[in-house]
C-alpha cells in the first residue's frame, strides 16, 4: 500500500501544471495625454514566468512643431519594446524606434509607474520622451518631453 499515496500526489501535480488558470493571461494599457504628447500602449501579459508580454501595440503623437512627421507620429510593435518590467508594485516600459530611411532619427519613450495602493490594477507615474533627428550633415536636434502617465493592468 506504500505506492497508493504517490498516484494521487502525481495526479494533483499534473492537474495544477495543465490547469487553465496556470496559463491565464491579462493585459496592460497606458495612456498619455497632455499638451505635448498623446500616446496609447496595449499589450497582453501572461501570468507567471516573469509575466512576458505578447500582442504589443502602441501609438505616439508629438504635438510640438519641428519634429519630422514620421517621428512625430510613431507606431510601436513588440520589436520596439527595449525593456519591460512588471512586478506587482512597478510597471516600466522602455520603447525605442529608429527611423528606417533617410537621415538618422529615433524616438524613445520611457514609462515608469507604481501601483496605486487603493486601486490594485491602476498604476500611475511619469513618462519621458526623447526624439532625435539629424539635420543633414549639421548638428542634430533633440526634442524632450515629460509628464504624467496612467496605466491599467488586469
Amino acid at each position: 500500500m506504500r505506492g497508493t499515496g504517490t498516484l494521487p500526489l502525481a495526479a494533483l501535480v499534473v492537474a495544477v501544471c495543465v490547469s487553465p488558470s496556470a496559463w491565464a493571461s491579462g493585459g496592460l494599457s497606458c495612456t498619455i495625454g497632455d499638451a505635448s504628447v498623446a500616446a496609447e500602449v496595449q499589450a497582453g501579459v501572461t501570468r507567471g514566468m516573469g509575466s512576458p508580454i505578447f500582442s504589443f501595440a502602441g501609438t505616439l503623437s508629438v504635438k510640438a512643431k519641428g519634429l519630422g512627421a514620421d517621428l512625430a507620429r510613431t507606431t510601436f510593435e513588440q520589436d520596439h519594446v527595449a525593456q519591460y518590467w512588471l512586478d506587482g508594485e512597478e510597471l516600466r516600459l522602455l520603447l525605442y524606434r529608429e527611423r528606417m530611411q533617410g537621415e538618422h532619427g529615433y524616438v524613445q519613450l520611457d514609462i515608469r509607474t507604481t501601483s496605486d495602493p487603493d486601486e490594485e490594477s491602476t498604476y500611475s507615474g511619469a513618462y519621458s520622451l526623447s526624439a532625435y533627428e539629424s539635420a543633414g550633415g549639421g548638428e542634430g536636434r533633440t526634442f524632450e518631453f515629460d509628464g504624467k502617465v496612467e496605466c491599467f493592468v488586469e
